[in-house]
């Protein structure tokens, strides 16, 4: 039985802890996703933008361009021919009106001082053309060379930004094609962490609840432990776990104990036609010694004596077997040699054998390995299983009770024999189950199998219930090997505490 205090240290060990629960870290993985995710998407509309806008300007700037080109082919044409200056001066005007229309975009590329810079040569370049118009063949020298530099510096200018815009739009489209790739690399790492994240934070703790409900179901009761830092809904499972832990501790306390009393109950009818033989011979004596002392001599008064004295004991052995397995005691586990174990509940039950008429043959195995466990609950398992087989004789036969080493390694096999009528094949899957009985009403409770079953498991063993109807039933207790050299008496010195790797070690959480 699992010690209260450290269910208590457990529960209270689990409750402590910071709470950090899965549901919220879910959330802030996927939140930084959402996050992640919302910036790049953020950036791209952005660039995307930024880029359609400098096409814009692109566009703008290349129609601005060709309308100067224009005119200043219709500028050339007017110097040399004197013909097309208003067809120059139109062109002009539509580059202004272009760069007029597009202010906003302009200036969004290539900033306002830039913008007011490219007005401020077309204004001038225009204001040129005009006093072109305005001068003589004589005067035009000096306009001339100046218009035809500002032009070239006009254009140039205006192909520096368009070249540099470009340049910009560029580098964008590739970082456009870069981002994907490192967007791709980015969820692979989220991918590899969300996948370490559930492994590490679901998975990993669902393997260590189905180890212990693997110990559970095999009988180990011990608490479940803290094993991380943090306390989550993996953790509420735990102390919901080990309340239904103290919960079956209980219940199959209070089974232990009812099957005991059952027990005793059974012994107590047996026992009471055993005492029947030294009362009377105590009550004959007397009665004798009573009737003729006047005549009797001292020796055979003695002699009288001494029967009442010998019938006396006799008859408080009896009464002190049964109080020794009926007293209640707590839980201690001891080193045990098999064949004092066997042989002493073989004596609390030989009144029923006699009275049943059942021969009880023991053999054990020389230097059979000691066992640890509790000597009340082991001795309560095999006087279920002795009685059983006397229930399952009605007309005598015999019990035959074989220790040997199992097959299996690491345990102890003893084997319970007898030459009832066996259980059916149908019926054999569901013996253990509690209150199933295949006795008469009022003649068993259904509880023994399981009760005894429960306490070889809260050992480290297990029962097997082999049965052929007509040729009796064998059922086969196995109990591990106690990890102490065999070579220490256990009447010489009582375990104080469990083997190496015991039920209640092996229930705590690593």
């Amino acid at each position: 039985m699992p010690d209260v205090d450290s269910g208590d240290e457990a529960q209270r060990a689990l409750r402590e802890r910071p709470s950090f629960s899965i549901r919220t870290r879910v959330v802030l993985g996927f939140a930084l996703c959402f996050i992640l995710s919302g910036g790049v998407i953020v950036w791209s509309r952005w660039t995307l933008s930024d880029v359609e806008r400098k096409m814009h300007f692109l566009e703008s700037a290349a129609n601005q361009s060709s309308e100067i080109e224009q005119a200043r082919r219709y500028e050339k044409n007017f110097l040399l021919y004197g013909t097309n200056l208003d067809n120059a001066r139109n062109h002009v005007q539509q580059a202004r009106a272009i760069l007029e229309q597009d202010a906003a975009t302009v200036e969004t590329v290539v900033g306002k001082r830039a913008y007011q810079t490219m007005l401020m040569h077309v204004d001038q370049y225009r204001a040129l053309l005009d006093r072109l118009g305005e001068t003589t063949r004589e005067q035009r020298a000096e306009v001339e060379a100046e218009l035809r530099s500002h032009g070239q510096t006009m254009v140039s200018t205006a192909h520096g930004l368009v070249e540099r815009e470009r340049q910009h739009m560029d580098d964008k489209l590739r970082m456009i094609k870069q981002v994907p790739l490192v967007f791709l690399v980015v969820l692979l790492g989220l991918v590899v962490y969300i996948s370490h994240f559930t492994n590490q934070q679901i998975l990993t703790p669902l393997k260590r609840l189905l180890h212990h409900t693997d110990r559970i179901a095999a009988g180990d009761l011990a608490p479940i432990l803290p094993a991380r830092r943090y306390r989550d809904e993996f953790t509420t499972l735990a102390i919901a776990m080990n309340h239904m832990l103290h919960e079956l501790d209980q219940r199959q306390e209070i089974l232990v104990r009812s099957h005991k009393l059952r027990a005793v109950g059974t012994l107590t009818a047996g026992i009471a036609h055993e005492l029947n033989n030294p009362i009377n011979n105590i009550t004959l004596t007397g009665a004798m010694l009573k009737e003729d002392y006047a005549t009797l001599s001292d020796q055979e008064r003695l002699e009288m004596i001494d029967d009442l004295i010998g019938q006396a004991d006799r008859a408080q052995r009896i009464v002190r077997n049964l109080l020794d397995f009926a007293r209640e005691s707590e839980s201690k586990s001891e080193l045990l040699d098999v064949r004092n174990l066997l042989e002493e509940t073989i004596r609390l039950v030989g009144n029923q054998l006699k009275i049943a008429r059942v021969r009880a043959v023991l053999e054990v195995a020389d230097n059979l390995a000691t066992i640890h466990g509790d000597r009340q609950q082991l001795n309560q398992v095999f006087l279920n299983l002795f009685l059983n087989a006397v229930d399952a004789m009605p007309q005598g036969g015999r019990l035959a009770v074989h220790a040997a080493a199992s097959d299996e390694p690491g345990f102890v096999a003893i084997r319970v024999v007898d030459e009832g009528s066996g259980i059916p094949e149908h019926v054999l899957g569901n013996i253990f189950d509690p209150f199933f009985t295949t006795k008469p009403t009022g003649k068993g409770t259904g509880l023994g199998l399981s009760v005894s079953l429960g306490i070889v498991r809260k050992h480290g063993g297990d029962v097997r219930v082999e049965s052929k109807v007509g040729h009796g039933t064998t059922v086969t207790v196995l109990l591990p090997v106690s990890s102490i050299p065999s070579a220490i008496s256990a009447g010489t010195a009582e375990a104080t505490a469990g083997p190496e790797g015991s039920a209640q070690d092996r229930g705590r959480e690593r």
